[in-house]
């Protein structure tokens, strides 16, 4: 059964390990801006509604189950520690035996910015060091803009990224962003797109 434990003591952001290759760098500005509205005690009761999930995993480090975007983005703020829910304790596994769970619980990503499959031990150990997935970003959008429901499937935004990868050139989603969110959002709603999670399209008779 999968337990959730509470850590009521922070955990610096600098030792959490990221269980993914890569983040959008547009996301995690979005989550700079916010992070900067908020003063004072609404900063802290803000870092206690956003606990970071985590994996408590072999030698009791800390592994990031979601989030990793506001991980990154209060990194780079200069926030030192934030509060983590132990999702699962796995640190009695080995760590091959610890990422072999992860691959069967869909608790990690290990796709690098190009959409490449790499092995488990490219994941970078430290958030600050996830590269930008253009990509992601646009996922991201596309969602905010209706393009896609909010789902609980693990990584469904990285599932949209891959599809949009294969459809929109690169160069239009860095130097044309917005651009590229009005075709993102005319592909999200074809029939090619009907099997990703929180499809929007219509429904043909």
């Amino acid at each position: 059964m999968t337990t959730r434990e509470p850590i009521l003591h922070p955990v610096r952001i600098s030792e959490l390990r990221p269980t993914q290759m890569t983040v959008g760098l547009r996301e995690v500005e979005a989550k700079r801006r916010l992070w900067r509205e908020k003063h004072g005690v609404h900063a802290q009761e803000f870092l206690g509604r956003h606990m970071i999930p985590v994996l408590k995993g072999p030698k009791d480090r800390f592994y990031i189950l979601d989030h990793h975007h506001l991980a990154r983005a209060l990194d780079e703020e200069g926030v030192e520690e934030v509060l983590v829910n132990v999702v699962s304790d796995l640190s009695s596994l080995t760590r091959q035996s610890f990422w072999t769970v992860c691959e069967h619980r869909a608790w990690t990503h290990p796709y690098d910015a190009e959409g490449v499959r790499r092995s488990v031990d490219d994941i970078p150990k430290r958030v600050a060091d996830l590269k930008d997935d253009p990509y992601r970003s646009l996922a991201g959008e596309l969602r905010r803009a209706g393009g896609f429901a909010k789902e609980v499937t693990p990584f469904s935004e990285f599932l949209w990224a891959d599809f949009l990868r294969r459809r929109i050139p690169r160069k239009r989603v860095v130097s044309a962003f917005e651009a590229a969110v009005v075709k993102a959002l005319d592909l999200a709603r074809s029939q090619e797109a009907n099997y990703l999670p929180g499809w929007c399209g219509p429904i043909e008779g």
